[in-house]
């Protein structure tokens, strides 16, 4: 019986092989079929690059410490509990400028900002824009709509991430910190600013911000 052996392709006929896949994939990145990780496909955040030349001018005031990127990017991929309990993702929300905010009980900045973020859901809250402040409580979750309750929030929807995933998701891809941390995203899902620390978010200033994404 003759025993049968796999040979290896030659070396010339591999580097084609090789070759050849690169020029498919490369050619797939250019025209937009696939993205290389960590970027975006061309014109993924049109609509959000368009509006970053009027944002980030009126980054200052009570929202000085807002940045905008030089380019919008896709804001990491978030899911949540939205206020029936049940499970929610940001991408949910494609086709409205949210307000992405981060706090917990625990923060005493956030405790303070929340009544300003709750007006300014009531000011400007509409099918265009929302105020999507994400609870990151892990223990003794009553205490957060209590919390809210006491303080007579009552414009904002509830949402919350008693595992915290949200925070930690966003920690590894390096966008917080700490408590509180915000995000001005726009109608495509593509971040245009970030604020870590806590604002005024019904000043002047910050609806000024807002009413430029919009």
């Amino acid at each position: 019986m003759t025993e049968q052996t796999t040979r290896p392709a030659p070396r010339k006929t591999r580097s084609y092989l090789i070759g050849g896949a690169l020029v498919v994939v490369a050619a797939a990145v250019l025209y937009g079929i696939i993205a290389p990780a960590g970027k975006k496909a061309p014109g993924q955040c049109a609509a959000s690059d368009a509006v970053l030349g009027r944002v980030a001018p009126l980054e200052k005031g009570a929202v000085a410490a807002a940045t905008s990127p030089k380019r919008a990017q896709p804001m990491t991929a978030l899911d949540f509990l939205g206020p029936d309990a049940k499970p929610v993702t940001l991408d949910a929300f494609r086709g409205r400028v949210t307000l992405v905010n981060l706090w917990a009980t625990w923060c005493v900045p956030c405790r303070e900002e929340m009544p300003t973020l709750d007006r300014l859901q009531g000011l400007l809250g509409s099918k265009d824009f929302e105020v999507v402040a994400i609870n990151v409580d892990t223990a003794r979750l009553e205490r957060a709509k209590d919390f809210l309750k006491d303080i007579s929030v009552s414009k904002l929807a509830f949402y919350s991430d008693p595992k915290a995933d949200v925070f930690y998701r966003l920690r590894t891809a390096g966008k917080v910190v700490g408590l509180p941390t915000t995000f001005l995203v726009g109608r495509d899902g593509c971040e245009i600013a970030a604020m870590a620390g806590p604002a005024d978010w019904a000043s002047e200033d910050a609806l000024a911000l807002i009413r430029a994404a919009l």
